[in-house]
């Protein structure tokens, strides 16, 4: 293990990782391959060593959201696939070709003009977007069969591209509400029933891929030969409100250490703007994490910290490199320089990425993508 300021840190579990991508190939219909989402540096987990692992455990697909990330995942992957779901601007297309990146194609528009930038007869991959009710990127249109002409027109005009497969994205797929339900079934018919139109027109593409995280939980569906999995792989829930059918470990730790131990009595003050007032003599830790760090100031007074396996409430505002916690509930010794557990697990007790998301109206996603730079990623194998 590689030496680290013992300040704040963060544990990555690659051995839960494995066993996620274990777990999640398993409930994947057989012809269905993974696709792994590491854009975001790998949600925050670290790149390089996410990467490293999902290698081993025999993924071949990876998304990411912009070409410099494409470009980093085509360093440590020589022989992968990797397609780029958000838009790269069409003077890159050398680029695109050069490290054989496949780019998401989100209008026709978009699609003439990076075509045009592909020079010396060489063409660029791609997937065609089709929006079928996010609402965000891709082609829309009323029905399937003016989609298929749509990208047919795409596939038969632009030169310059090649045109390896169709792909949508749901909108509601981690909710159980029968509405949400009936429209993410719409979503996956109209994707498909493009497909077959494609189909009719002479067009049989390699790929058609609908399935996300949630998609994969809750609409498995043989039809995509894609699933793009992101915070199941890390093991979180697209949902948290609504169970997995099966069981994920979240792959991320976040500890930090007690800096100091004091008793103030009734009636001192805590941290910025004097928003926490000792109703009795309490004894209080300074823990060394802070909202530099990415656990966020709208955790003040709000969340927990476990120390030796029992929660202790957060007390005043988090500062920038710093909070407070009220300890007198430990009947135990505590000293400077013991370690305490932001996200993770302490004996019976655990705090999950999605359990801080709650309560300040976010969700786990943005937990552990927030996890700065300076806090150092420590992996365990």
């Amino acid at each position: 293990m590689e030496s680290y300021c013992k300040r704040a840190w963060a544990e990555v579990h690659l051995d839960r990782l494995k066993r996620n991508i274990q777990t999640i190939r398993q409930n994947l219909p057989q012809n269905t391959q993974i696709m792994a989402v590491v854009k975001a540096d790998a949600y925050g987990h670290g790149e390089t060593e996410i990467l490293s692992k999902l290698t081993s455990c025999g993924i071949k697909y990876f998304a990411v959201s912009n070409l410099n990330e494409a470009i980093s995942v085509r360093k440590h992957c020589s022989d992968g696939e990797i397609l780029i779901l958000g838009y790269t601007p069409p003077e890159c297309a050398g680029e695109l070709i050069r490290y054989n990146i496949i780019q998401g194609i989100v209008s026709s528009e978009y699609a003439a003009v990076l075509s045009a930038n592909a020079k010396d007869g060489r063409k660029i991959r791609c997937h065609i977007k089709i929006d079928t009710g996010m609402g965000r990127v891709g082609i829309k249109n009323d029905t399937p069969k003016q989609s298929a002409d749509e990208a047919a027109r795409i596939i038969r005009s632009c030169n310059g591209l090649c045109v390896e497969g169709i792909y949508t994205h749901f909108a509601a797929a981690d909710s159980d509400d029968p509405d949400d339900i009936e429209y993410t079934k719409k979503q996956a018919d109209f994707v498909t029933d493009t497909y077959d139109e494609l189909v009719k027109l002479g067009i049989k593409l390699e790929h058609l891929h609908f399935l996300n995280s949630a998609g994969a939980c809750y609409y498995k569906n043989e039809r995509s030969t894609l699933a793009r999995i992101g915070i199941t792989m890390y093991g979180l829930y697209p949902n948290p409100a609504l169970e997995l059918p099966y069981s994920v470990e979240p792959v991320m730790d976040f500890k930090a250490v007690i800096s100091e131990i004091k008793t103030i009595h009734k009636g001192d003050c805590v941290s910025y703007g004097r928003t926490y007032r000792a109703e009795k003599d309490t004894v209080i830790a300074t823990v060394t994490v802070g909202y530099a760090d990415g656990y966020s100031r709208l955790l003040s007074s709000k969340a927990d910290i476990l120390v030796r396996g029992q929660r202790c409430p957060v007390i005043g505002r988090i500062c920038m490199d710093q909070l407070m916690i009220d300890i007198s509930g430990i009947n135990d010794d505590i000293h400077a320089g013991e370690t305490v557990t932001l996200i993770g697990s302490d004996g019976t007790e655990s705090i999950t990425a999605d359990d801080l998301a709650g309560l300040y109206g976010t969700i786990g996603y943005e937990v552990v993508c927030g996890i700065s730079k300076r806090v150092p990623r420590i992996y365990y194998y």
